[in-house]
Formats: C-alpha cells, sequence, structure tokens
C-alpha cells in the first residue's frame, strides 16, 4: 500500500479548557466550590479575595519604602551584630513556624472530630463503674457486643454461652443470665432485652410502685401482648378480664415506654446545609437572591498584573501571564456558575409561587424540559445547576430537585403534582379516625372526588414511600 498525504475538512465538537471548567463548577455543591476556590487561591498566585479594606498598589508600595528607610527604635528589624554569649538565637527572635510537624499535607484542625459514642460504649462506661469479677466482666462484654443499635439482644444466650466457653473454663448457662440481668439495669431502661415484650417489661418494673395501672400493665405485656395486633377491643377486654377503664390505663402506660431504647443514645453525623440562594417576600413578590457566603469575591492582583506589563518575554514573565489567564478563566466560570444557578432558582420560585404561600399541598407538576425550554438550555445544564443545590425558604431549607416530580392527569384535563397528591395522603392520614384509619381505596375514592385520579396501587405506593403503616398497623384500640 502506498503511503500518501490528504488534508481534509470537517466539524467536529470539542470541550475546551475553559468549558470543562465551566462544567466542573456548574455541578458542584457548596461545600465542593469552597474547596475548589481555596485550591485555586493556594495555587494561582494572581487569584486574591476581593475586599473593601485591601490597599491599593501605590499605597502598598510607599508603605515598603517607608519601611525600608525608617525603622522604630529597639524594634527587631534591626539585626544585631552579634548575639550575647549567655543566650540563644531563640531568646531574641521568636520562630514564626508552629511547633509540630510542618508537613503541608497534614489534616486541618476543622477536620478532627470527636468519636462518636456507641450504645456498646455507654455500656461499656457503666460496667467499668460496677465492681464485678474479670470473670463477669468477660461475660458482660461477650453479651454487649451482641446488643444491637436498638438496644436487643441480636443474638441466642445459647450462641453467647458457647463462645465464652473457648476463654472461661466451667462456665455455666446460670452465669450468662445473672450478668444479663445486670445489665439489664443499666441505662437506658430496657436495654439487654431478648425480645419486645421483656424490654417493654423491663421498663415497667421499673417504674414508681405508684404508678397507675403498673401491675395490670406488667402482667399484659408479659402474657398477652400479642392480642394487640388484633385491634379487637371486645375481645381483648373478654380474654384479659380488664375492664374498659383498666384498658385504657393500660394501654395509655404502654404507649408511654420506648420499643427501641437504644436507638435514642446513636449519635448520628449532623450534615450542615449551606444555602445557595435565599427566597424571601418583598411587597407581595417572591425576591431570589444568592447567598453572598458561599464564595468569596475573586479578582486578579493588581500588584503581579502590573509586573508583567514591565517585564521581559523570560520564563518568569510567561509563567506569570499563563497563572493570569487560568485566573480569569476560573473568575469568569464562577460569574457563569452564579448567573445560571440564579436563573434556575428565579424560574423555580415563579413557576412554583404556590408552594411558598399554601406548602407542598400546592406543589404544581414539573419536569427539568420546562425550565430548560424557559431559560434556552440543555436539561443536562439543569440537572446539573439542580444538584446538590439548597434554596432558602419560608418552608424550609429545600433542594431544587425537590420541586421537580412526576405527575398525574386530573378530571379537568390537568396535572397534579405527585409531591401534592403525597402532601394530601399525609394530610388525610393524619385527619382520620385512629379507630377506624382509612384504606388505601378509601383515599383513592377522596382522591377521586377532587378531581384527582389515583389508583389504590399508585396510594399504597406513595404511603410506604413516605413510611406510613398499613391500615391495621394504624389502628388503635382507645
Amino acid at each position: 500500500m502506498k503511503q500518501s498525504l490528504q488534508l481534509r475538512i470537517g466539524q467536529s465538537l470539542t470541550m475546551t479548557p475553559q468549558l470543562q471548567q465551566a462544567i466542573k463548577l456548574l455541578q458542584m455543591s457548596t461545600l465542593d466550590l469552597q474547596q475548589e476556590i481555596q485550591q485555586a487561591l493556594e495555587s494561582n498566585m494572581m487569584l486574591e479575595v476581593e475586599e473593601d479594606d485591601l490597599p491599593t498598589l501605590e499605597y502598598r508600595e510607599k508603605q515598603s519604602e517607608n519601611s525600608d528607610q525608617v525603622t522604630s527604635e529597639g524594634s527587631q528589624t534591626d539585626m544585631p551584630d552579634e548575639l550575647p554569649v549567655d543566650v540563644s538565637w531563640d531568646d531574641v527572635y521568636e520562630s514564626a513556624l508552629p511547633a509540630g510537624d510542618d508537613s503541608s499535607d497534614s489534616a486541618e484542625f476543622e477536620t478532627f472530630r470527636g468519636k462518636t459514642q456507641t450504645l456498646q460504649d455507654h455500656l461499656i462506661w457503666q460496667l467499668e463503674l460496677t465492681h464485678v469479677s474479670e470473670r463477669d466482666y468477660a461475660i458482660a462484654v461477650g453479651i454487649i457486643d451482641a446488643i444491637n443499635d436498638d438496644g436487643y439482644v441480636a443474638t441466642d444466650l445459647n450462641d453467647i454461652y458457647q463462645g465464652l466457653l473457648e476463654q472461661l473454663e466451667d462456665l455455666e448457662m446460670d452465669e450468662v443470665q445473672a450478668v444479663l440481668h445486670m445489665i439489664q439495669n443499666f441505662d437506658p431502661v430496657g436495654v439487654g432485652a431478648l425480645d419486645l415484650a421483656d424490654c417493654l417489661r423491663l421498663q415497667v418494673l421499673q417504674l414508681p410502685d405508684d404508678t397507675p395501672f403498673k401491675a395490670d400493665a406488667l402482667d399484659f405485656v408479659s402474657r398477652h401482648l400479642e392480642l394487640l395486633a388484633t385491634c379487637d377491643q371486645a375481645r381483648l377486654m373478654k380474654r384479659v378480664g380488664f375492664s374498659e377503664e383498666q384498658l385504657k390505663g393500660v394501654l395509655a402506660l404502654i404507649r408511654s415506654l420506648d420499643p427501641k431504647p437504644g436507638a435514642r443514645l446513636q449519635e448520628m453525623d449532623v450534615e450542615y446545609v449551606v444555602p445557595d440562594v435565599f427566597v424571601h417576600k418583598v411587597k407581595d413578590q417572591w425576591q431570589v437572591t444568592l447567598n453572598p457566603d458561599i464564595a468569596p469575591k475573586l479578582r486578579i492582583n493588581p500588584f503581579y498584573s502590573g509586573m508583567i506589563k514591565r517585564a521581559d518575554n523570560s520564563q518568569d514573565n510567561v509563567s506569570m501571564k499563563n497563572h493570569m489567564q487560568e485566573a480569569r478563566w476560573f473568575i469568569k466560570s464562577l460569574h457563569s456558575r452564579n448567573d445560571t444557578l440564579l436563573r434556575v432558582a428565579k424560574s423555580i420560585v415563579e413557576k412554583q409561587g404556590e408552594f411558598f404561600e399554601h406548602g407542598p399541598i400546592a406543589m404544581k407538576a414539573m419536569v427539568l424540559r420546562d425550565i430548560a425550554e424557559e431559560l434556552e438550555l440543555h436539561e443536562s445544564t439543569i440537572s446539573r445547576v439542580t444538584t446538590q443545590k439548597y434554596m432558602h425558604t419560608p418552608q424550609g431549607v429545600i433542594e431544587f430537585k425537590y420541586f421537580f416530580s412526576s405527575h398525574v392527569s386530573t378530571e379537568g384535563g390537568g396535572e397534579c403534582s405527585a409531591t401534592a397528591i403525597r402532601a394530601l395522603i399525609k394530610e388525610l392520614v393524619g385527619n382520620e379516625n385512629p379507630a377506624k384509619p382509612l384504606s388505601d381505596s378509601k383515599i383513592s375514592d377522596l382522591l377521586n372526588e377532587k378531581g384527582i385520579n389515583v389508583a389504590r396501587r399508585t396510594i399504597a405506593k406513595y404511603r410506604e414511600a413516605m413510611s406510613i403503616p398499613s391500615t391495621s398497623q394504624r389502628k388503635r384500640l382507645i
């Protein structure tokens, strides 16, 4: 095959570095953006934070000249000719470097976090304050390791006993049960229970003796707790032998107990959300403003940019020019991000004005395409803008994605948002009679009466998504 050279003219779509940087900043969350800006400030000499009180170039040059000519008497800007014999260098000049490792890879102070205390840590702490033998301590540690986050012993006692036999000789099952009873007296009340009935029994036992219906509640949770699932008041009173007043008192006492005593001790990592925009009402009009604290104002350093104009074409000057071009691209991409974010937020607020007035029940059906067509942007751009972006509203801090949802048809030919339907279901369930809760079919009929065509299966799907129990589980006897 003979080699030859050919010229071809064609069009192709390429992503320039500027476009890649703009897309990268656009899809960043607030925290990621702040880290990116800090990294750019540290790596690019031409970037600096724009502040009102920053001195001008002429003022800084004048101050530099004055400091070279005049120094205060006794100031440490003058170096002595020689040090006294009986002192060291550090006695005269304090080191400006912090003590410890000066590695640039060391973690910042803000990143250090205290260790989260778990339920096991809380129980071990109580165990160490209790006077027990080494043998009982080893048994207690084995039991505490088997307690789950809700406070229940998740492993069978026989399995715990078999596991402890390898490290404790002549161990008996009675010893394990005795140590378990000791742990069941620890805080929180009800911890170390084997099942729900045992957990409620432990909590009733630690109530004061003068608590009304304590004896009846203790007998009920020990022998008849499974009858609560029937939700049949007449059958329950006949089976247990309680009067209506006794049954009301016992059920009220049981409802005051905690079925998961260990859950409230589990400390969760708190994630603070910084809103990107603020939505507030001014003269009956909803206004959208950017959060000024999410990103500092950047500018080109005038001192270094002035040096470029006076310098030659040396390698250092070329490097400074490259830094200056990168700084301009970064500032332009940052402005483009803020402008697009504000435009999208204003469009959402304009379309969902009823939501800010009346809450989720007034949410309108909206998809990404609606915003993209109005702003003449691509759907992928709208998706990047609305991901991990939040707005501070009178209804709370809400993610942009929350305003986009599917829809169902109405009798009038309109559309109803899925968010509004979930809010209606939650309102209906909240106002229902606990003795006769609404079924999914009944909720579907009530929504159909309002002109919203929703099938029973759709109601069940929305109800499960909101963690609302079924009709039988919501039914209450008293």
